[in-house]
């Protein structure tokens, strides 16, 4: 068996991380913002004490209730004892409890009650067959969801055997009742949060955004800080306010000509001033705050460990970032990150609670419900934001988590309302609502957008990938930060020409969707007499051609940005354009056949509809969603008539979208970034071959034989292989699989032996199997590290069965056996690989051949996480702005994150 290629790559990831065995043991500091090592460190070791309480899988007897016996129950509510009781109510006394002598922490190995060689004396230690122990997931790695679930599961049954063995019954329901209700508290407090850092960054944006065009005098009590709809407050046309000064006559400027330089001139500058600010921010204190976050969050809840990603010093940068960024008048907007924000706010407060902190699983339960209050704030759109989360983000979303995101959603969308950032009385600035109703005819320009919808999403990601990876391989480009600063100027040189383009993405889509009968503030002159004429419609899609250009170049860039907003821009402006086309139809031919439903006297045509299904169909195309589009829409707008055009439009967005790539902007990325996602939900192609043609073949795995080793000969198989874990089987003629051991839990276990109170010395011999005659105080017992059940397949299995155990059980490697001999593995970015299409990449960033087999070598090229550490780190800077080092994973063995 060569060493030469060992299938267990990256995506075999270290079992489950445990706070409270971190090595570095700091209440004071997040957890997320730790490395599990220091750079010194040149072991693998992730936590001074893994040791948890052993699972049990054995069924225990069921208990005679208190409540189904009134004389019981009235004695133990009276303290009183029961005459009638007799012996074989007395349980039996508690067998001892023994150690092994010399083991690391005395290891309690509990028996249960039984009579002689029957299988209930058998001992429920990590010994017998079992998952076996473990200890932190790495960095970068998948989780293990059918330990996690087991682990809960037993962590439920020992919370009722011990609440329900309490004198007083009422005491240990309460226990319960407590224990249940930690999720509730969480996702309420997140909900909090998520409210109020929304109306803070919903208020500084504005102000700052403002700021760019004029400031608030002291003119009628007014204020420097104030935004100018604060400071314009109570008038019915801005224009009339006499405490808003703009700079060109502030800086004294007399001709219209000067005081139009001078503007642009304050605009240009602030709006550069505050993008640089947003990328050094990013930069210096929080890198994961860049980008949106949804392409990371999706990878996260499908089962990825992204370290620091929602940490607190994210969500400060984020935060923050979020605000300079969009008020620099780029073409991003906030409501992507916005999920970003509210998933760090809930992994805070799962902090408090161990019981889910500690268990992977649980806690993205949590998360997928949190992240429905960021799409709840940024849409006022609490059902929006529950779809948003179920369609859109979750891997696993069962029916509770449904309802957990409901309470989390409306909670946010309440705080919201109580602070009223906007002081009109609407979450969101561009929340509108329609009396008038649409007509047949309107059906065809309906059609229309969403087929321009579609076509806008499919070119904009196609666009979007093709500067990603130009930016990537183009080596003579500045680093990120003066990349933004270009982009930021650029931006803002043919953003405020254009008098579409210079007002905030956010006062641009409120004025687009607004019906111009209820419209009291006409800022872009979109309902004045005369407004609706060719050159209003040429204005509106050169901006739109803009904005699909700026908006391609600016996603990606190292600041905190989303791709909602201008989307919706992009397709409100076009829509607003074919609403005015209809309008001038209309009004120029009405006794044309289709205009005939129509009634006189009443606008027939309202151009902030198609405007609104302008931006459904461009959402739609970009993100491939469905239903929550439509129902954050409807909820936009209060308008269920036109709850129809609105599906219909994003009905065939998505269609025509399709039809370019099934991936949406969000899969892109991931895709892109090379995350090891398996979406359960999406249709892939999965090729009609066995699995045997994919996996890495025994012949080119590295596997450990259950003797004959010793603690220095492991310790440099370590040294020599980067492999996540290893197969382990029986000797290598029979090769009869006995388990599966990850790297992790190999360097805890060979590290403490070498510690107090062990202190063996490296030529101690080493065992996988049951060795009768060792001595446990002078040898090393490696079987209760090691996952004797792994889960098996036969190599004549077909993939399609292997890849949905990947999908449906969120397994991170599969072993193949034939009549129990290990015939070779496969693991979850193996998969990733052969349905994307990337055995070319891999093999060209150096996999090893398949010598002629015809098969796909699989593990190498991965074995680093190099394209995660991209992905989320970026590639290293040039010029000087360089990135935080990003260690490859596991090339020693040590430099684990």
């Amino acid at each position: 068996m060569s060493p030469t290629n060992n299938g267990s790559s990256s995506s075999e990831p270290f079992p489950p991380f445990n706070n409270n065995i971190h090595p570095h043991d700091n209440h004071d500091t997040d957890a997320d913002e730790l490395d599990l090592l220091d750079d010194a460190d040149t072991t693998a070791i992730l936590g001074d004490d893994p040791l948890q309480q052993p699972l049990s899988f054995k069924r225990k007897q069921k208990q005679t209730g208190i409540f189904s016996q009134p004389a019981r129950l009235f004695n133990a509510l009276t303290g009183r004892g029961n005459p009638s009781r007799n012996s074989q109510d007395i349980p039996p006394p508690q067998p001892p409890h023994r150690t092994i002598p010399g083991a690391t922490g005395a290891t309690r190995l509990d028996y249960v009650p039984g009579n002689g060689g029957s299988k209930d004396s058998f001992p429920t230690d990590w010994l017998a067959e079992g998952p076996g122990r473990r200890v932190g997931y790495e960095d970068l790695t998948a989780i293990d969801w059918i330990f996690e679930y087991t682990k809960e599961r037993q962590r439920q049954r020992s919370l009722l055997s011990r609440t329900t063995s309490i004198g007083f019954p009422l005491l240990g329901f309460l226990q319960r009742v407590l224990d249940a209700s930690q999720v509730w508290v969480i996702l309420i407090l997140s909900g909090l949060a998520v409210g109020t850092l929304t109306a803070g960054i919903d208020v500084t944006t504005d102000w700052l955004g403002d700021i760019k065009y004029g400031f608030c005098s002291t003119v009628d009590g007014g204020a420097f800080y104030l935004s100018k709809t604060a400071c314009c407050y109570g008038y019915d046309e801005i224009s009339k306010c006499q405490g808003w000064k703009t700079w060109g006559n502030a800086l004294g400027a007399t001709s219209k000509g000067g005081v139009w330089f001078a503007e642009y001139a304050v605009y240009l500058v602030l709006g550069v001033a505050f993008a640089l600010s947003a990328s050094l921010l990013v930069k210096e204190y929080a890198v994961y705050a860049k980008h949106s976050g949804i392409p990371e969050i999706k990878t996260v809840l499908g089962g990825f460990i992204i370290r620091r990603f929602l940490g607190l010093w994210t969500l400060i940068t984020k935060s923050l970032g979020l605000v300079l960024a969009v008020a620099s008048g780029m073409w991003l907007g906030k409501e992507g990150p916005l999920v970003h924000v509210a998933c760090c706010c809930a992994n805070l407060f799962i902090k408090l609670f161990p019981s889910i902190n500690n268990n992977e699983a649980r806690k993205r339960e949590v998360l997928s419900a949190a992240a429905a209050s960021g799409i709840s704030v940024a849409f006022g759109s609490p059902i929006g934001g529950v779809l948003f989360s179920l369609e859109q983000l979750s891997y696993y979303f069962p029916d509770k988590t449904m309802w957990q995101s409901f309470v989390c959603a409306m909670t946010a969308a309440m705080v919201l309302e109580a602070f009223d950032p906007f002081r009109s009385g609407k979450l969101v600035m561009y929340q509108v609502t329609y009396s008038s109703v649409w007509h047949g005819f309107e059906l065809v320009p309906f059609v229309l957008l969403g087929l321009l919808g579609g076509i806008y999403g499919g070119l904009f990601i196609k666009a979007n990938m093709w500067v990603a990876r130009w930016r990537k391989s183009a080596t003579w480009l500045p680093g990120p930060v003066v990349q933004v600063v270009a982009v930021a100027v650029l931006t803002a040189l043919l953003n405020y020409p254009n008098n579409y383009m210079r007002a905030q993405c956010s006062d641009l889509v409120s004025n687009l969707f607004s019906e111009c009968s209820k419209l009291t503030d006409d800022q872009f002159g979109l309902c004045k007499t005369g407004a609706a004429s060719a050159g209003t419609i040429i204005l509106l899609i050169f901006a739109a051609v803009l904005g699909f250009f700026l908006a391609a170049i600016t996603f990606g860039l190292q600041i905190p940005a989303g791709i909602i907003l201008p989307s919706m821009a992009i397709g409100a402006l076009t829509g607003r354009a074919i609403g005015i086309i209809m309008e001038i139809w209309q009004r120029n031919h009405p006794n044309f056949i289709a205009f005939r439903s129509c009634e006189p006297d009443v606008p027939c045509i309202t151009p902030g509809t198609y405007a609104i299904i302008g931006a459904a169909a461009a959402l739609g195309g970009v993100t491939r969603m469905t239903v929550s589009i439509v129902v954050i829409m409807f909820e936009l707008t209060g308008a269920l008539t036109y709850v129809l055009p609105i599906m219909v439009a994003v009905m065939i967005s998505k269609w025509v979208g399709d039809a370019f790539s099934r991936r949406g902007i969000y899969e892109s990325w991931i895709h892109f970034n090379e995350y090891p996602y398996l979406d359960n939900s999406e249709e892939i192609p999965i090729p009609d071959i066995p699995a045997s043609q994919i996996m890495t073949r025994i012949e080119d795995l590295v596997v450990l034989t259950a003797t004959g080793h010793t603690i220095a000969s492991l310790t440099a198989v370590l040294e020599q292989h980067p492999y996540r874990g290893f197969p382990v089987v029986s000797d290598p003629r029979d090769a009869i699989l006995l388990g599966y051991i990850s790297r992790a839990e190999l360097a805890y276990s060979l590290h403490t032996s070498t510690q107090a109170p062990r202190l063996l010395p490296p030529e101690t011999e080493a065992f996988f199997a049951h060795q009768p005659l060792a001595d446990p105080r002078t040898t090393l017992d490696l079987r209760q590290w090691m996952d004797q059940t792994p889960l098996t397949l036969p190599s004549r299995s077909r993939l399609h069965l292997a890849v949905s155990y990947f999908q449906k059980l969120g397994l991170r490697y599969v072993l193949f056996v034939d009549r129990g001999v290990l015939q070779g593995l496969l693991t979850k970015k193996d998969v990733w690989y052969v349905l994307n299409g990337a055995e070319e990449t891999r093999r060209t960033a150096g996999g090893a051949g398949d010598g002629g087999r015809g098969d796909v070598s699989l593990g190498v090229a991965r074995e680093s996480g190099e394209g995660e550490s991209a992905g989320l780190l970026g590639v290293v800077g040039r010029d000087g702005d360089d990135l935080e080092p990003v260690s490859p994973i596991g090339d020693t063995g040590s430099n684990l994150l």
